[in-house]
């Protein structure tokens, strides 16, 4: 499908999806947020895709929400109109995003602020060049935090530093984001695409029975008490102990060379 806000490409088991506003940094209104749900939606169908990237076309990875949107409805409010403001987006890009079967990787540059900065969260892996500046922008907008940043950001970085983040409404630089753990490693920018890309292909070499497995578990591990938690891992090994992956990484081991996965 041609989409008009976003686009996708897929290469070697990689799959990327670029943001495509650049003249607005970025930022998503309704149209967008669509294209980007049906987008990811479509890709966590294709068995051929084991990793995904998720970019920013122009200077900026995402600035947030659309303010022209914004304006749009306070404007109708005050001429008495029943302005709608649309959620869709915000609730549902959390659960497709980690409901993904393949690892999502975001590559931060520039702007991430507000929704971008939720979208960002949402991914399972954050690689930002050395431009990133974040913020979580709602508080200066009188609105709160959304997309499930509530939930993930304290699980990353504690709860008195994400309230400290979200309640002063400030911005923080690349550095200061790997340092208190919000993003995997910065780089500078003009290896933002080289070193991106060497993790991608990295995770889509290995074995892709298991990648999906080892995502969901940690993702479950999250919510689910210990005893809960083991079986479940108990159970997922059980059954890839049984593939032909498994006998092909034995063997390889043996061997000394690479292993050759199949998904089998």
């Amino acid at each position: 499908m041609k989409y008009e806000y976003i686009l996708m490409e897929k290469e070697a088991g990689i799959a990327t999806l670029t943001l495509n506003r650049p003249d607005k940094l970025n930022a998503v209104h309704e149209a967008m947020g669509h294209e980007f749900m049906e987008a990811m939606e479509t890709l966590g169908h294709d068995s051929e895709v084991r990793v995904v990237v998720v970019g920013g076309a122009g200077k900026a990875f995402c600035s947030g929400g659309d303010l022209d949107g914004f304006m749009a409805l306070v404007e109708a409010r005050e001429r008495g109109e029943a302005g709608v403001f649309h959620p869709d987006f915000r609730r549902r890009v959390p659960f497709i995003l980690r409901g993904m079967p393949q690892p999502v990787i975001a590559s931060l540059h520039g702007a991430v602020m507000g929704l971008g900065f939720s979208i960002a969260l949402n991914c399972d892996l954050r690689i930002a060049a050395e431009d990133t500046r974040f913020g979580t922008g709602h508080l200066r907008l009188g609105l709160s935090s959304e997309c499930g940043s509530t939930y993930i950001l304290p699980r990353l970085i504690g709860l008195s530093r994400a309230l400290e983040l979200t309640l002063t409404g400030r911005s923080w630089d690349a550095r200061e984001a790997e340092r208190i753990g919000l993003v995997n490693s910065v780089v500078p920018n003009d290896r933002l695409h080289a070193a991106t890309y060497e993790l991608a292909r990295t995770i889509a070499a290995g074995p892709p029975l298991s990648l999906p497995i080892i995502k969901r578990l940690m993702h479950q591990g999250l919510y689910a008490d210990l005893p809960s938690q083991v079986e479940a891992e108990a159970l997922a090994i059980q059954g890839l102990f049984q593939t032909r992956d498994h006998a092909e990484g034995v063997r390889a081991l043996f061997q000394k060379r690479p292993p050759i996965f199949q998904g089998r």
